[in-house]
């Protein structure tokens, strides 16, 4: 599948990732790419300067996310494609860096940040990914795109 997506904005050479300190996945929506995904991206993020509680959270949202996409992006299909990217993201001057997480889905292209924030419940199924993005990442925002969907994650350096 190609990529179609822009490069990140030109930067000094210091601060230029190289292509090999990137993830990139190309996985399908069957659930059973889940744990392996995770476990890619969680060892991703500690290698790239976050602490394993950091790296944990991203998993998770990562988790969650593939199945958010396998349930209403892809109406439970399991054989469509999800690309997951981690990069790293360069410390500036603040001297904090992290890792940015780009999943990208050829689905139904609904944006799930356009539902109201709520705390869960256990008499009403759903949204804790939601919550899991708004809680555990410093930024999530979802990118629509002319076939789907894509969701960047940012979780910073501590």
């Amino acid at each position: 599948m190609p990529d179609n997506r822009e490069p990140s904005p030109a930067r000094t050479a210091a601060h230029v990732a190289a292509p090999d300190r990137r993830l990139r996945l190309h996985v399908t929506s069957d659930p059973a790419n889940l744990a392996p995904v995770r476990r890619a991206c969680e060892k991703y993020c500690v290698d790239h300067g976050l602490t394993p509680t950091a790296a944990n959270d991203v998993g998770l949202c990562v988790n969650e996310a593939m199945a958010n996409i396998t349930r209403h992006a892809y109406s439970g299909a399991l054989d469509r494609p999800i690309e997951i990217t981690c990069e790293e993201l360069p410390a500036g001057d603040g001297g904090i860096g992290g890792v940015r997480v780009s999943i990208r889905d050829w689905g139904s292209g609904f944006n799930p940040a356009s539902l109201p924030g709520r705390e869960p419940s256990p008499e009403t199924p759903g949204g804790l990914g939601l919550i899991c993005l708004r809680r555990l990442m410093d930024e999530a925002n979802y990118v629509p795109q002319p076939d789907g969907m894509m969701l960047v994650m940012v979780k910073r350096s501590v």
